[in-house]
């Protein structure tokens, strides 16, 4: 449905003096502005560096959903970043179907290292987010001090001590004796398993050892020994199911991306070009016509 008006020269509307006139100026004035949409107020990125970006994430502030705000960042670089209290770190890829992010911590031990420990610093996530580190990690520490740190092999040692095998680092790892994509890179140094339960436990490791690394088990297949390790840290989200951002991405009804009031943090749902509280699905023209001549009469 098209409009077509024709408006008198600007001179021509300053000499006309007619009440009547002047009226149907300003609703034709009026229902050009109701018929124009509104200027986009906001606009949410869905990718950066190739890794995906939906909900509940979002790099510019008021996407996704206030739980993850400002976590994800987008550096000048193109590159995506995930902020934690330890650092910013690299993000490879985010799964939404097993939802988690793959991190890289520049700062770990890799292959290329061997048996050069540089100097670390202990991965930390902010406890008050909906983000946890995944229990598919390991964690193998590197040329711990045999005083300070029970490095034992733990089969045996928790056999004999049950109280005390929580706290041991396992000398007979898999991972250790099996080092993924370098399974004789230590030549000289020593290697022992441990799950850190908590940041400062991790912090407490690392005083006694010279470096440590994270390995997470990737799934290839639907098997639950279908999985292969690899050097990174998996750590997992939770995405919150709300109605209003079901109805809001429903494609009949507009397919708006979900958001939230910057000011407010309440809801929004962020369309093409407007935002709204509900849906991206607009009234016809004849609605919004109707709905202005009622409100003059």
């Amino acid at each position: 449905m098209s409009f077509a008006f024709i408006v008198p020269p600007m001179a021509s509307l300053l000499t006309i003096k007619s009440p009547s006139f002047h009226f149907q100026v300003t609703q034709l004035l009026v229902l050009l502005i109701v018929l124009t949409p509104a200027q986009s107020i906001s606009h949410c990125r869905t990718s950066c560096g190739g890794v995906p970006i939906r909900y509940p994430f979002g790099v510019d502030d008021g996407c996704g959903s206030p739980y993850y705000r400002r976590l994800l960042v987008c550096s000048e670089t193109g590159n995506l970043e995930l902020r934690t209290p330890s650092g910013r770190y690299p993000v490879r890829n985010i799964s939404y179907n097993d939802p988690h992010i793959l991190l890289t911590d520049p700062f770990m031990w890799n292959c290329l290292d061997r048996d050069n420990f540089r100097p670390t610093r202990a991965f930390s996530l902010d406890t008050s987010t909906h983000l946890s580190l995944s229990p598919q990690n390991d964690y193998l520490f590197f040329n711990c001090s045999e005083e300070d740190v029970i490095i034992e092999p733990k089969p045996m040692f928790c056999e004999r001590y049950p109280d005390r095998c929580d706290s041991s680092c396992d000398s007979s790892s898999y991972l250790c004796r099996h080092l993924p994509e370098c399974a004789s890179a230590l030549r000289s140094g020593s290697c022992c398993s441990y799950y850190p339960k908590a940041t400062e436990s991790l912090r407490l490791m690392l005083k006694y050892c010279a470096s440590y690394t994270s390995v997470y088990w990737r799934n290839i297949g639907a098997g639950p020994y279908d999985e292969v390790a690899e050097y990174g840290i998996r750590v997992d989200f939770d995405i919150p199911v709300t109605t209003r951002c079901l109805t809001c991405q429903d494609n009949l009804k507009g397919g708006g991306i979900c958001g939230f009031d910057t000011q407010t943090e309440n809801f929004l749902c962020i369309c093409d070009g407007r935002n709204d509280t509900a849906s991206c699905k607009e009234p016809d023209a004849r609605d919004r016509s109707s709905f202005l001549y009622s409100s003059l009469d």
